[in-house]
């Protein structure tokens, strides 16, 4: 089910010029109507696969018609990037409602937009015709054609496929069966993340090393502290009489610098 290099071309020179440069075959969706089904692909490999609902109406791409079209189309505009789900959406804007799944009676557009362009002469009014995938409060419906021309969704679905297409992404809508492909490769780790990976618990060893050691303002201090130590113990106590009075030995305070003093009255680094 690969797609050949000569297909994408032939397919972006019939699309407009602007939108073509904008065309991502890396992330695909193929939309079985069949199955009513849809299939996330990403380089060639099966990442998910939902339920959907195509027309009541039947397959087309017709004025006046509510028929779903079929061919290769591309996302032309994502609408609801943070809408809550179940949002409730009129002329593509946010009316500030927000419904439940299956809420009775009601039946409009919700949760997100993906806004689709065709890009054959077989769906070329598809964008003018509002064909979009979107989301649903009627969730029981979804699995049978019951929508009015577009794809259908449940709201949770169609949010997470959201954040994963781009604007150009291929979505390819056909009658038969979805193809069997394999499932994508897990991504490794890559190699700048092991490194950066590597480097934030060295980091976490050396603040924890840090922290435990005295910083050079302690150890200054403390051979001040020493060396004052020493001095006293040579020279000896002391002692001084006045009057036939005894007075006790006095033992000098250690002289502290003025820097010492800064940093054992500042805050702790």
């Amino acid at each position: 089910m690969r797609w050949p290099l000569a297909v994408t071309l032939s397919l972006i020179s019939v699309a407009p010029a602007l939108f073509a440069a904008q065309v991502d075959p890396s992330t695909r969706l193929v939309i079985s109507v069949r199955d009513q089904k849809l299939m996330l692909l990403q380089n060639g490999g099966k990442v998910a696969t939902y339920p959907i609902s195509t027309s009541m109406f039947g397959l087309g791409d017709y004025w006046g018609r509510m028929t779903t079209p079929l061919g290769y189309l591309a996302v032309a505009q994502k609408i609801g990037d943070h809408a809550p789900i179940g949002a409730v959406f009129h002329n593509r804007r946010f009316t500030g409602e927000i419904l439940a799944p299956n809420a009775p009676g009601r039946d409009p557009v919700i949760t997100r937009i993906i806004w689709l362009r065709g890009l054959e002469a077989q769906n070329a009014l598809a964008f003018r015709r509002c064909i979009y995938i979107h989301g649903t409060p009627q969730e029981k419906t979804i699995g049978r054609p019951a929508s009015y021309g577009c794809i259908r969704m449940k709201s949770s679905d169609v949010a997470a496929l959201y954040n994963q297409l781009t604007l150009g992404s291929i979505v390819q809508i056909v009658p038969d069966k979805l193809p069997k492909v394999p499932k994508a490769a897990p991504v490794p780790l890559s190699s700048t993340l092991a490194v950066a990976e590597k480097a934030k618990v060295q980091n976490q060893l050396g603040s924890a090393y840090a922290a435990a050691s005295p910083t050079v303002e302690q150890m200054r201090m403390g051979g001040a502290l020493a060396a004052e130590r020493q001095k006293s113990q040579a020279r000896g106590e002391q002692t001084s009489t006045t009057r036939g009075s005894i007075v006790r030995p006095i033992e000098k305070a250690p002289a502290l610098n003025k820097g010492a003093v800064t940093a054992q009255n500042g805050p702790r680094a």
